[in-house]
């Protein structure tokens, strides 16, 4: 039995090729002996269509400044996916791999998600509602920081320190994916293409974000896209 779990071991933090010719390189061994890595990545190729992981050129698994830096555990640059090592289970992980996949279509796509304002518009209003509802519950944050689509890191403090995840859950419960979409627009397009390529039921980010919902069904047919250009 210990053979046998040295040997999974080493399966799982050898480098390896998919059939997409993907390259997942471990920089660091994941902590945890339980997520099967390659069963992950397999998953979200057979998920993904293949013309949506096309700028993917490699995923690095391990530790980096930036994690540190930015308080995140993956980002996307330059074709190359990195994860960070530490994940709660193989669901976690393939959350964080499909997250960052669609950052690497604003690039080549960036004109069929954003060129028409109407994603930006949809994110505008909710961020309206967004205030609205705060205001409403005691926590005075200026209106003007609510229409900059950019990330913004005092806005971000304001959210996650001062009124906390738990409190805008509740808040936005039906007007946002969840709270991680309302960051900035980018991250309002990674959330709910997570949540697409997540759950096999759509109903509820199509009822949620429904400008939303149409762009990320135009990335997923090739067709269309082919014809939008």
């Amino acid at each position: 039995m210990l053979i046998e779990n040295l040997k999974q071991k080493q399966k799982k933090l050898t480098d390896f090729y998919t059939s997409r010719g993907l390259h997942v390189y471990f920089k660091e061994p994941l902590l945890s002996d339980e997520i099967d890595v390659e069963k992950v990545i397999s998953k979200v190729e057979s998920k993904l269509p293949r013309h949506l992981t096309a700028e993917v050129e490699m995923i690095v698994f391990g530790q980096f400044d930036e994690f540190t830096e930015r308080n995140i555990n993956a980002a996307y640059k330059d074709g190359a996916l990195y994860i960070s090592n530490i994940q709660d289970d193989e669901e976690d992980l393939y959350d964080d791999i499909i997250h960052e996949i669609s950052h690497s279509l604003e690039a080549p796509y960036g004109y069929d998600i954003y060129g028409d304002e109407n994603l930006k518009n949809e994110f505008l209003r909710k961020r309206e509602i967004m205030h609205d509802l705060l205001w409403a519950n005691g926590i005075k944050i200026p209106k003007s920081m609510f229409m900059d689509v950019e990330y913004n890191q005092e806005f971000d403090e304001a959210m996650y320190e001062d009124v906390g995840y738990q409190k805008l859950s509740q808040l936005l419960m039906g007007v946002f994916v969840s709270p991680y979409a309302a960051t900035s627009l980018r991250e309002y397009f990674a959330t709910g293409f997570t949540e697409f390529y997540t759950h096999s039921e759509h109903k509820f980010l199509q009822k949620v974000s429904p400008e939303l919902y149409k762009k990320i069904i135009l990335l997923n047919d090739t067709k269309e896209l082919d014809n939008s250009w």
